[in-house]
């Protein structure tokens, strides 16, 4: 699943140049191209990180950031032209998470947006994604991805993929898919996991090795 970046940038020429790359780097990018217009978005949708230049039309970069820190903890990157300290003091004391300077390498804005989106993940723990092999497990939405787009499934069908692809590398016996599917108190035989099996394979195909392999005789196993 691509991570959403807001661009809050005037220059056209600087901005498109920023939103081909990141796009080239699977990032699904919005802009903005003044303040008012960035400071709508960044409040009214949710964003994994913002770049926000400082010297914008409508309303500046700083107080754009200080109105979205006051609603939100999106990491927010400050990108100007300007490299005077008091600068980067103010963008900082209104809530920015970091600060690059034009012009820039490309290279060092894509590095500190990885970095930064590595420290959200650690630090605040809000990132519960599984993901195995091309496969991406939301739960908190309860949503699936293989290879960036949807896939629809079942909750059984959900909880059954969940379940292999925590598990991953695992050999999980049908009796222990069964228990931790459907229930210790359920009546349904040990072969619906088989019929459920089908179902996910149908609906998830790869090109080389299946994602769900089969272990016979015992049950089945994602592999990294």
């Amino acid at each position: 699943m691509n991570r959403k970046i807001l661009l809050v940038e005037d220059e056209k020429t600087i901005s498109r140049f920023i939103e081909l790359e990141l796009q080239y780097e699977q990032f699904d990018v919005t802009v903005s191209f003044n303040g008012r217009d960035g400071l709508e978005r960044a409040l009214s949708e949710n964003y994994d990180c913002i770049l926000l230049d400082v010297m914008l039309p409508k309303l500046n970069g700083i107080e754009v950031c200080r109105r979205i820190r006051a609603q939100s903890d999106v990491p927010i990157i400050l990108i100007t032209a300007r490299d005077e300290i008091m600068d980067r003091v103010a963008g900082l004391d209104a809530g920015a998470d970091d600060y690059i300077v034009k012009p820039f390498a490309i290279e060092e804005l894509l590095a500190r947006i990885r970095s930064i989106l590595r420290r959200v993940k650690t630090n605040n723990g809000k990132d519960d994604l599984i993901e195995v092999r091309e496969i991406v497990i939301n739960p908190n939405s309860y949503e699936v991805f293989f290879k960036n787009e949807k896939v629809e499934l079942t909750k059984t069908e959900y909880d059954l993929l969940k379940l292999l692809c925590e598990n991953k590398n695992r050999v999980c016996s049908r009796d222990m898919i069964l228990q931790s599917v459907w229930g210790y108190e359920t009546e349904v035989e040990t072969n619906v996991v088989d019929v459920y099996i089908r179902h996910l394979r149908s609906k998830i195909k790869t090109d080389g090795e299946p994602l769900i392999e089969t272990i016979r005789g015992v049950g089945y196993v994602v592999r990294e």
